[in-house]
């Protein structure tokens, strides 16, 4: 049975997604996230799943940042990136950082059948504008690379720290004392 993950925030959507999924696979057993927390746990929890559906703008994600993680955690998941965000740009850098697939939100329920059966027989799928684009640049790769870099745990300190949250704060929510959150900042910047 093929296993299909959907990351995003808006519930109409969610379910539309899953109306053109069960359209082109009808046998498909699909699990769901709303967040970034919730997409992380779904993701360990479902260590076989076939595909991943991310979208780019859901609450604690910022830019490309859960796909580069996720890429660097679970190299063996496949993902599309569903977007509202269709400038041909984004489309590149998404599969620069290693979307399988980029699916514009705009697309009608017999493209997204189409893109998700390709990417689960292995091929790529994204419209013709996002081969046109301009790659991503070096600086950004550099980035990218060292955010693969960093655990779990690190990873979450940071997107933390972007939020705005000071140290006691995430060692709060974290349950962990401020000094293994300051220990975790030492390692982040030498990464």
């Amino acid at each position: 049975m093929t296993t299909l993950l959907i990351a995003d925030d808006h519930p109409l959507f969610r379910e539309a997604l899953r109306g053109a999924i069960s359209r082109a696979l009808p046998d498909a057993r699909l699990r769901e996230a709303h967040n970034v927390d919730a997409l992380y746990a779904m993701v360990e929890s479902e260590p076989d799943a076939d595909l991943l559906m991310l979208d780019l703008n859901m609450p604690g994600v910022h830019g490309f940042s859960a796909l580069v993680h996720l890429r660097a955690l679970h190299p063996q998941l496949p993902v599309v990136v569903v977007s509202a965000r269709e400038e041909p740009s984004v489309m590149r850098r998404a599969l620069d950082h290693g979307a399988l697939g980029f699916i514009p939100k705009s697309a009608d329920s017999d493209t997204i059948g189409e893109a998700i059966g390709l990417v689960l027989e292995g091929e790529r799928w994204a419209p013709a504008a996002a081969a046109a684009a301009p790659a991503m640049d070096r600086d950004e790769q550099a980035v990218a690379q060292r955010l693969r870099e960093l655990t779990p745990q690190q990873f979450r300190v940071l997107q933390m720290l972007g939020e705005g949250r000071l140290n006691k704060q995430i060692a709060y929510e974290l349950g962990v004392s401020e000094a293994t959150i300051k220990a975790h900042m030492t390692a982040i910047l030498r990464k």
